[in-house]
């Protein structure tokens, strides 16, 4: 089957006295890998059940391609849903717990029965089913335990039967809800590049739950970031990282997380951090406080830099995490990202002088929206 558009309008949805989705915007391409990532609680997994039939909206409409969905059932809607849990049968095998898709749509009711299915059952019907089982468990790499049962197997093969169930129906499209979560980091790690070649490989639509930054910046097209039944930023990760629409989105993605300055800005839209102008402009014309945020890796040893004090260092491999307190507020930290091997500059009780890449700073309003900054050369003081 062809990959599918997903076009999601005004959708809204209460629980009780709780807005958990307010009035959800958004339209999948064919094809696409979209994650939609958050906080716990944001209402993503809702808007996935949503999307998937299993919960009514209170308003809005879902679509798919070019046919409203958002009244039909969830098993007409040919969507594939893999949850967290796996939801395998314990009693099947894996051929069975794969198969069982096609035969609740194919096949009468008691040719359903793997036991008796096969005297009661279209021949021909079986053949199709069993066909498509092979070829789903070939794509997923899981031919030689088709014959075992989910207690018999990791984590990871279990992950994988669970896809193999839902590729079996060549749905319109993918709904995953945390597929990797339940996995060890290792294991998780690997299962992410799987995923990632299944999708290039079949070229389907998967929309994506995660509340796990990495998962959705290593396997997006684009990313829906989610807070508080919204959606904050929608764009690639890439966009996300390097021009958060909003201090929300600039905490969320990036590890370590974004570095945070309180700075004033002047009628001029000069940027001031401590009485010290920075070389920055920005063209907000409302002057006042700001936020400025800073990446670890735009941080560095500089002699006419501010001034703060090492308070650790972590190394991680290749890198070096120097997280510093800084002298004219020692509330405020900083961290640094160096290569392992970097000269840290650090003098007498660990005091160190830092600068940081002015082009890719980031500033954020009163308002928590993000401002459009400019470097220019400072005056000397």
């Amino acid at each position: 089957m062809q990959p599918q558009s997903l076009n999601i309008s005004g959708i809204g949805k209460g629980f009780g006295a709780d807005d958990v989705l307010k009035g959800i915007d958004l339209s999948i391409r064919p094809g696409e890998f979209l994650s939609l990532v958050g906080m716990s609680g944001c209402g993503k997994s809702t808007l996935l059940r949503i999307i998937a039939g299993l919960e009514a909206a209170d308003r809005g409409s879902v679509s798919i391609g070019s046919r409203d969905v958002t009244d039909v059932d969830p098993a007409d809607r040919n969507l594939a849903m893999v949850f967290q849990s796996y939801a395998l049968y314990p009693h099947m095998t894996v051929r069975d717990n794969i198969a069982t898709p096609l035969r609740m749509r194919r096949l009468s009711f008691w040719a359903r029965f793997p036991l008796i299915g096969r005297m009661v059952a279209n021949a021909e019907i079986l053949r199709e089913i069993d066909a498509a089982v092979m070829d789903a468990a070939d794509v997923l790499q899981i031919s030689h335990l088709l014959d075992r049962r989910p207690a018999q197997l990791s984590g990871g093969q279990r992950q994988r039967v669970a896809l193999a169930r839902a590729l079996v129906r060549s749905p319109a499209a993918f709904l995953m809800d945390e597929p990797l979560s339940n996995l060890d980091a290792k294991l998780r790690a690997h299962m992410r590049g799987e995923l990632t070649n299944l999708h290039s490989r079949l070229g389907a639509t998967f929309i994506y739950v995660t509340h796990d930054q990495i998962e959705a910046m290593t396997m997006s097209d684009r990313i829906a970031l989610m807070s508080e039944g919204h959606i904050e930023q929608l764009g690639t990760p890439d966009e996300l990282y390097q021009q958060p629409a909003t201090l929300t989105v600039a905490r969320f993605i990036g590890t370590p997380s974004i570095n945070l300055l309180p700075v004033e800005t002047d009628a001029s839209g000069e940027i001031v951090l401590f009485g010290r102008e920075l070389g920055l402009r920005t063209t907000n014309t409302a002057s006042g406080p700001a936020t400025l945020g800073l990446r670890a890796e735009d941080i560095f040893p500089a002699a006419d830099g501010i001034e703060a004090r090492v308070l650790r260092t972590e190394t991680q491999g290749a890198d070096r995490f120097v997280t510093c307190q800084l002298s004219d507020d020692d509330t405020i930290h900083i961290v640094m990202r160096q290569r392992a091997g970097d000269q840290l500059g650090a003098g007498s009780e660990g005091k160190i002088r830092l600068g940081f890449a002015k082009a890719n700073a980031h500033l954020f309003g009163s308002d928590e929206k993000r401002c459009e900054i400019t470097v220019h050369e400072q005056v000397p003081a």
